[in-house]
């Protein structure tokens, strides 16, 4: 039987970072709220958070997202900010611009929390240097969240065929599609449109970003908690109601990892 390995960064997380507070992200953004303040309680070290989001909430984000009717027209970062630090008191700083990686994350220390769904926000995420990054992605009714702090695959490989786990893959090193615009045929393109759309379509699951909200949410409650992580992808199905994980051995990291 292959041996699991654990993941647990010796950095102190200074700050977390949610890029994206649409459907994934808003339902993150509750559950990070949650974490840090039951942190805060036990007296325990509490990083600073930042929202970063430049959309503005439409009719159609209303129900389906974090958001009630009289939100609409307003900035979504700035209103779950608004929002979570009125209840709780957290001292949330919010940006309603596109995520810039060298102005909004520190060189250490950074919980970099990925909840976007297209391919040049991703880009921006991946030059994010020695952060740990959380990636929650997903499709009409199944997603997965990646955890990593390397874009380098060789020095990895290196790493994992030396017995060493300190350095994970990124969403991004494992699968390189992702910085990639989708290819389509059709006039108006899927790949495009935001899950709230595809939500309004009938070609997403409802709820699907409830389940990504969750089990991204358990990897950070692990990281913040200092808990070792035991896998590194874990897959969510809505269809069959199903959830797996991928743990941290050396041949299932060097089979997704080519």
């Amino acid at each position: 039987m292959a041996t699991v390995h654990t993941f647990s960064p010796d950095n102190r997380f200074s700050e977390i970072v949610l890029v994206g507070l649409g459907g994934t992200g808003s339902q993150w953004a509750r559950t990070l709220c949650r974490i840090i303040y039951d942190l805060r309680r036990r007296r325990q070290h509490v990083p600073q958070i930042r929202f970063i989001d430049p959309d503005r909430i439409e009719e159609k984000n209303v129900g389906r997202q974090m958001f009630s009717p009289s939100d609409i027209g307003t900035f979504k970062a700035e209103t779950l900010a608004r929002r979570f630090n009125l209840a709780l008191g957290l001292g949330i700083i919010w940006h309603n611009e596109p995520f810039d990686a060298t102005k909004h994350a520190r060189s250490y220390g950074t919980l970099l929390c990925g909840a976007v769904d297209n391919h040049a926000a991703r880009i921006e995420l991946s030059k994010a240097q020695n952060a740990v990054w959380v990636e929650a992605g997903n499709h009409a009714t199944a997603g997965s969240v990646i955890i990593g702090n390397s874009n380098d695959k060789k020095a990895v490989v290196r790493e994992i065929k030396a017995g060493r786990f300190h350095y994970l893959p990124t969403a991004t090193a494992l699968f390189p599609s992702l910085l990639e615009p989708e290819p389509t045929s059709e006039p108006q393109p899927t790949s495009n449109l935001s899950c709230a759309d595809l939500i309004e379509q009938g070609t997403q699951h409802l709820l699907i970003n409830d389940l990504m909200g969750s089990i991204a949410g358990e990897y950070t409650f692990k990281l913040l908690n200092r808990v070792p992580v035991q896998s590194f992808m874990t897959f969510v199905d809505t269809d069959s109601l199903s959830m797996r994980s991928i743990p941290i051995t050396r041949d299932d990291l060097l089979a997704y990892l080519g």
